[in-house]
């Protein structure tokens, strides 16, 4: 991106509407207000063609009505290392005489050859807009950064006047830096968080907006590759992961907000989200303030406490008891009786369970342990202690190694291991996992992939084995150590763990024989 482009760098937060007419008041502010609030109605619509061309380059359109006056803004994509919880894009704005968008003016821009694509395909229309009432007001720091606390209330209408939902609904504040340190945004967002009913909004505006436009749903969000550059540091390289880490918690929130835990994915990608988190957490030692790690650590394990039984359920319900059911009936089984009604059981503690884990994402609590994660990632982008100027590569290749004889040594004897042996061997598998995809660009590609997906098929056959293992943990909570289905359901989990294990011996064979990628031999 050109440098000459300014840079938006703002931290965004849903609210409930009830509580954005006592955030002025809260006791976080005071001091740093140093003007009259603004307030303004504010119509912003977003322009594309039909095939969302601007979109999919990443790029928003706008015409604004603010009070009496119109402007013309163009977004870019976010920058990398830009979170959600501080969002850093490259924006440009001109004033406007009215809603007419100047076509000649868009091809100055940096994004002219997106406009030229977009407008040789059609021509640009409105999709969707936004109606907000704002308050606005200025905030100075201590240390001398400046910013602005906006609070919108509104909702996003169509242009052809389609009826809007509660997903419609706009209600959120956003903090945007004007000069100095964005880590200051973040640690006003934590104390407003500490008890105002807040949480990290991942999805600005436009992206709302385009999904009610288009029809479309939120899905479960993976962990995404991370593009390291080879020439960054230790510190940098994990500011990076820890940047990913927290994407990956924001996006799943929304499966939460949504009530959507129907598909079980959503509990799924965020115990993976918060398990690399912890991952990366353990490498930063020395590169960041401890007590920001320790407590990072602390509430980590507090979400994966009240995840587990979630996602324990899960399994057992969509995996296990299809697969027990299916061979009792084929055996014809006097069992299968007692676990049809074992699986009635597990629904009814299934939903128990996802009410516990929507209580604990939908809390304060999760979002202060966002914003944590987002300051960290802060502070390990200008670490200057411990390895943090330790180039990357270096750094990746003895962590992972380290991690690499810890699964070598936890899987000996593995043919003969206890249920507790293998479990240990799946843990460090995991460990080894995670740092391999956190530094994995940093590495030829091709040196990379056969040991990844050898690494990835060891995992899984570990897993395999760790969920029939589990089944009669879980049967004897829902019915009791002694019940019929619980005697059942052990039966299968022996033959089952046995069948598991000869996998487990072929993927360890072949994970064995896999090159380490990060050594030069």
């Amino acid at each position: 991106m050109n440098p000459a482009v300014p840079v938006e760098t703002e931290l965004r937060l849903a609210i409930d509407p009830d509580a954005a007419g006592v955030l002025r008041s809260h006791p976080a502010l005071k001091g740093l207000v140093t003007g009259p609030a603004r307030r303004a109605r504010v119509v912003t619509t977003y322009h594309d063609t039909a095939d969302r061309r601007l979109r999919r380059d990443g790029v928003a359109l706008r015409v604004r009505r603010d009070g009496r006056h119109w402007k013309l803004s163009i977004k870019g994509a976010a920058l990398r290392g830009a979170t959600p919880g501080t969002l850093a894009r490259p924006e440009l704005e001109w004033k406007a005489d009215g809603p007419t968008i100047d076509l000649v003016r868009l091809m100055t821009t940096p994004w002219r050859a997106s406009f030229a694509k977009a407008l040789r395909k059609g021509k640009l229309a409105p999709v969707f807009s936004t109606d907000v009432q704002r308050t606005t007001l200025p905030l100075a720091f201590g240390d001398g950064t400046t910013a602005t606390l906006a609070i919108d209330l509104g909702a996003i209408a169509m242009p052809d006047g389609r009826a809007t939902t509660t997903e419609a609904r706009i209600a959120e504040l956003e903090l945007e830096l004007a000069t100095g340190d964005a880590s200051r945004l973040v640690e006003l967002a934590t104390r407003l968080a500490a008890d105002l009913p807040v949480a990290i909004e991942p999805r600005g505006k436009a992206e709302r907006g385009y999904a009610l436009a288009d029809g479309t749903s939120p899905s479960p969000s993976r962990a995404r590759e991370i593009d390291h550059d080879d020439d960054t540091t230790a510190a940098q390289a994990l500011s990076s992961v820890v940047t990913e880490c927290v994407r990956q918690l924001a996006a799943n929130t929304l499966g939460f907000r949504g009530r959507h835990l129907g598909d079980p994915e959503w509990v799924h990608q965020m115990r993976i989200g918060v398990r690399r988190l912890r991952s990366c957490v353990a490498l930063a030692d020395g590169m960041a303030p401890a007590k920001s790690l320790d407590d990072l650590r602390a509430q980590t394990r507090w979400v994966l406490d009240a995840l587990g039984p979630a996602r324990d359920l899960d399994v057992f319900a969509d995996q296990t008891l299809p697969a027990v059911l299916a061979d009792l009936e084929r055996a014809g089984s006097d069992a299968l009786a007692w676990v049809l009604q074992l699986e009635r059981g597990a629904k009814r503690r299934r939903r128990s369970a996802d009410d516990a884990a929507l209580a604990c994402v939908s809390s304060a609590r999760f979002t202060r342990l966002v914003l944590a994660a987002d300051g960290v990632a802060g502070a390990l982008r200008i670490a200057t202690g411990g390895e943090a100027h330790a180039r990357a590569r270096k750094f990746a290749a003895r962590i992972i190694d380290k991690r690499a004889r810890r699964l070598a040594k936890a899987g000996e004897n593995l043919a003969h291991a206890s249920i507790e042996a293998r479990h240990a061997t799946r843990i460090a598998a995991k460990k080894l996992r995670y740092a391999t995809e956190f530094f994995a660009t940093l590495f030829p590609r091709r040196r990379t992939k056969a040991y990844r997906d050898a690494l990835a098929k060891l995992q899984d056959a570990l897993g395999a084995f760790n969920d029939a293992a589990v089944a009669s943990r879980v049967a004897g909570v829902l019915a009791g150590p002694t019940a019929p289905a619980t005697v059942a359901i052990e039966a299968w989990s022996a033959a089952r763990t046995e069948y598991c294990a000869d996998a487990i011996d072929t993927a360890w064979a072949r994970y064995a024989k896999a090159r380490p990628f990060w050594t030069r031999d």
